[in-house]
């Protein structure tokens, strides 16, 4: 009888160094510090106040994940300076268990508004996924004469420099979104920066703005009652929530796209080997059923992609955006 370490043949012989080789890798301490990881719970830094989309991404994804990767993960809001204080404490963080909720601010607008920053988006982190989109929609009080974006547009140039659109500040998600849209359709409108989407929000539904761009979960109701009028969506394919509304490169501006996005960032100093655990975890997460129901009943789209995807999605949207910065002149808070 030949036995199953049988060195007597080639194929034996591999198989023999395979099973010596595997047995020694498992018994190694780097192999067994790679399987303890984490030690401890998982502290998810998300660089703005409480409430809001960014805190429903981060607990959604953190539940789940704190189902199978071994450890608690829990949500730690740290708002302030356009989110720069949470990034660089994460970026400077040598405990390999803090990580942080990247966004479209800090990953793909800091970086183009502020001459200095305290952290480096493409250094000093490691990608590990896009967890949610969160669609940007455009919007006009009622009394507004138009009723889509085709005669909103033609509105506008007629009136250069007549109309007012609001946002929740300099920079913010809102003042892109515009800006954005005044730059391929080559229009002038007055931009309001207000501190907040709520109150901006006030003067909107009032009808001292005529417009704005604003994230679908905080503007769904008003849409539905009628006191908004939603003319195009930012995504690149229509909302069920809202099926009648056309994109806005359905409305001829083709490759349009404008979503707000939340995704898992890591110290880039992390090894490698926790940081691929880490990847398959939140994917895992992220695409699951739970996490897809709970983003979906707020109006978020769940992704759930790969760290190189994720990597070529902020390229592309510094690429994006840093055009529409430098047109628009956006500056900081406060500069």
């Amino acid at each position: 009888m030949t036995s199953h370490l049988d060195t007597s043949t080639p194929l034996s012989r591999r198989q023999w160094l395979t099973h010596t080789s595997t047995a020694a890798l498992a018994a190694s301490p780097l192999f067994a510090h790679a399987q303890d990881w984490p030690s401890k719970p998982l502290r998810l830094v998300v660089p703005f106040a409480p409430g809001g989309s960014s805190e429903i991404v981060a607990r959604a994804v953190a539940g789940e994940m704190a189902k199978t990767i071994g450890q608690n993960v829990f949500v730690d809001n740290k708002p302030g300076a356009a989110g720069n204080i949470a990034m660089q404490e994460v970026a400077n963080s040598t405990d390999e268990h803090t990580l942080v909720l990247g966004h479209i601010g800090t990953l793909a607008v800091n970086p183009f508004i502020f001459p200095k920053l305290p952290y480096d988006a493409a250094k000093d982190f490691a990608p590990i996924t896009l967890v949610s989109k969160v669609p940007s929609l455009y919007v006009v009080h009622p009394d507004l004469p138009i009723k889509n974006l085709k005669e909103f547009v033609a509105y506008a140039k007629s009136k250069p420099g007549q109309l007012n659109y609001g946002s929740a500040g300099n920079g913010s998600a809102g003042h892109l979104a515009f800006e954005y849209l005044k730059m391929v359709t080559d229009t002038f409108m007055l931009h309001v920066p207000y501190r907040g989407t709520g109150p901006m929000l006030t003067d909107l539904l009032s009808g001292r703005l005529q417009a704005s761009a604003v994230g679908a979960p905080a503007l769904l109701q008003f849409i539905k009652a009628g006191k908004l009028r939603c003319i195009a969506t930012g995504t690149s394919t229509r909302l069920p929530q809202l099926p009648d509304v056309p994109t806005v490169a359905e409305q001829g501006y083709k490759g349009f796209e404008m979503t707000q996005w939340y995704g898992l960032m890591a110290p880039s100093k992390w090894s490698k080997d926790h940081i691929a655990k880490l990847e398959a975890e939140a994917i895992k997460a992220s695409r699951g059923t739970v996490v897809r129901e709970k983003l979906a009943a707020d109006t978020a789209l769940a992704i759930g992609n790969t760290s190189a995807e994720f990597d070529a999605f902020i390229k592309a949207e510094q690429a994006r955006w840093k055009p529409v910065i430098a047109r628009a002149q956006i500056k900081p808070e406060g500069a």
